[in-house]
C-alpha cells in the first residue's frame, strides 16, 4: 500500500500544496510549528475519515477560508485508489475514485495507516478508553463489520443508559431485556473481533518489544476479560452479565458491563507498566504495540500500511533509533522531524523541507 500524491487545499496552515510520497521512507522536516503534523494528520483522516487530534471537522479548515479539500492517491493490491474529502463549517463529503460515499464504513480498507506520535504514550499512562481506542481505530480499518457494530453498540448503550434514569423503576425493569438482547448481538461481534484482534497483536508485539529492548525486558498483553464460544454463546453470556447488575446499574444511572468496560493488561516483567514503567519503557511498550499494529495489517490483508511517525525520534535514544528504521524498512513510511540529519543516520529517504505550510527546496 503506497500514497503516490496528497493534495490540500485550506487545510490547517496549508493554502495550497502538493506532496509526492515514495514508497520508503519520506521524511518531513522543518522548525516546529510550520506544518509537518497537520501533514500528516491528513493522510490519517483520508484513511479513517476521523483525526486523533480534534472533535469537530470544521477545526481543520483554515481560518478565513470556507472549504478544505484533500487528496490522496494511492495504490493498493487492487490497484490505484483516490480518496478525496470536502469539509465546510457544517458538513463533509468523501468520495472514493469520484464516487460519493454515504457512510464512513465505506471509506475503511482503501488505505490503511497506523499512526505514532508521543501522544500515544496514552496508550500505557490513561485509562482504559485509550487501549480501546486503539483496538477500534485499528479493527475497523480491516473490518467494516466491526466498525458498523461499534457504531450500533453505542447507539443502543446511549438509549440503554438514558431509559436507567427512567424514574420509573417497573418500566425500565420491564423493558431492559429489549434493549439487553439488541446491545448483546452487537457487543458480541466487538468482543470476538476484539479477542481474535489480541491474539494476533500480543505475539508480534512481544517479539518487537524484546528486539527494542535488547532482550532486555518481557512484554505481555491480555485482555483483563476473556471471552470464550461462538458470536451467540457470547452474546448469552453479556445477556446474563447484565441481568445480574440491573441493580448497580439502576443505582449508578449507567451501563456498567459490556464491551465498552473491557481493558487490556500490559505488563514488563510481570508488572504493570502503566503503575510500574519509567516513562522511557512505556514508551518503547506504545512503540511496539503500533509496530505489531503494522504487522497485523500485513498479515490480514496482505499488505503493509502506511506508516505514520510523527516526532517520535526525538523521543528515543540513538539505538533504539537505528532499530525503528531497521524494523520499517519495506514499509511507506511518512516520518516528521526538526532535524532530518540527526535522525536519519544515513537512511535512504525521500527528504521534504516544510516551512509555514509550503514545500521548500
Amino acid at each position: 500500500m503506497q500514497i503516490k500524491k496528497l493534495f490540500l487545499q485550506n487545510f490547517r496552515n496549508y493554502e495550497t500544496e502538493t506532496f509526492e510520497f515514495t514508497d520508503g521512507l519520506n521524511v518531513l522536516f522543518g522548525k516546529n510549528a510550520q506544518g509537518k503534523t497537520n501533514c500528516a494528520e491528513a493522510v490519517f483522516y483520508l484513511c479513517t475519515g476521523t483525526s486523533l487530534r480534534i472533535r469537530h471537522d470544521k477545526q481543520l479548515i483554515k481560518v478565513g477560508a470556507e472549504t478544505a479539500t484533500l487528496t490522496a492517491d494511492a495504490k493498493n493490491r487492487y490497484g490505484n485508489v483516490s480518496v478525496s474529502a470536502s469539509i465546510t463549517e457544517t458538513k463533509r463529503e468523501i468520495r472514493i475514485n469520484g464516487s460519493k460515499i454515504a457512510k464512513n464504513a465505506d471509506l475503511m480498507g482503501h488505505i490503511n495507516s497506523v499512526f505514532f506520535s508521543p501522544g500515544e504514550l496514552r496508550l500505557i499512562q490513561d485509562g482504559p478508553d485509550e487501549r480501546r481506542r486503539f483496538m477500534n481505530v485499528s479493527i475497523s480499518q480491516t473490518s467494516p463489520t466491526y466498525y458498523t457494530a461499534l457504531l450500533r453498540y453505542n447507539k443502543i448503550l446511549d438509549q440503554r443508559n438514558a431509559l436507567l434514569k427512567n424514574p420509573d423503576i417497573s418500566l425500565v425493569l420491564d423493558t431492559l431485556p429489549v434493549w439487553d438482547e439488541q446491545l448483546c448481538k452487537y457487543a458480541s461481534v466487538i468482543v470476538k473481533k476484539r479477542t481474535e484482534f489480541l491474539q494476533k497483536l500480543a505475539p508480534y508485539a512481544e517479539e518487537l518489544h524484546a528486539y527494542l529492548s535488547d532482550n532486555a525486558e518481557t512484554l505481555r498483553l491480555a485482555p483483563d476479560k476473556r471471552y470464550e464460544g461462538t458470536e451467540e454463546e457470547i452474546a448469552e453470556l453479556l445477556q446474563k452479565r447484565l441481568a445480574n447488575h440491573y441493580e448497580k446499574d439502576l443505582r449508578l444511572g449507567f451501563t456498567t458491563v459490556g464491551p465498552h468496560r473491557d481493558d487490556i493488561s500490559v505488563a514488563i516483567g510481570g508488572m504493570d507498566a502503566k503503575a510500574y514503567a519509567s516513562q522511557g519503557q512505556q514508551r518503547t511498550v506504545a512503540l511496539s504495540l503500533k509496530l505489531a499494529e503494522v504487522q497485523i495489517f500485513k498479515e490480514i490483508s496482505g499488505e503493509y500500511p502506511v506508516l505514520i511517525l510523527d516526532d517520535v525520534m526525538s523521543e528515543l535514544d540513538l539505538r533504539r533509533r537505528k532499530k525503528l528504521l531497521e524494523k520499517i524498512q519495506g514499509v511507506q513510511t511518512l516520518l516528521t522531524c526538526t532535524h532530518a540529519e540527526r535522525v536519519l543516520y544515513g537512511a535512504d529517504c525521500n527528504k521534504i523541507r516544510i516551512e509555514n505550510g509550503r514545500i521548500k527546496e
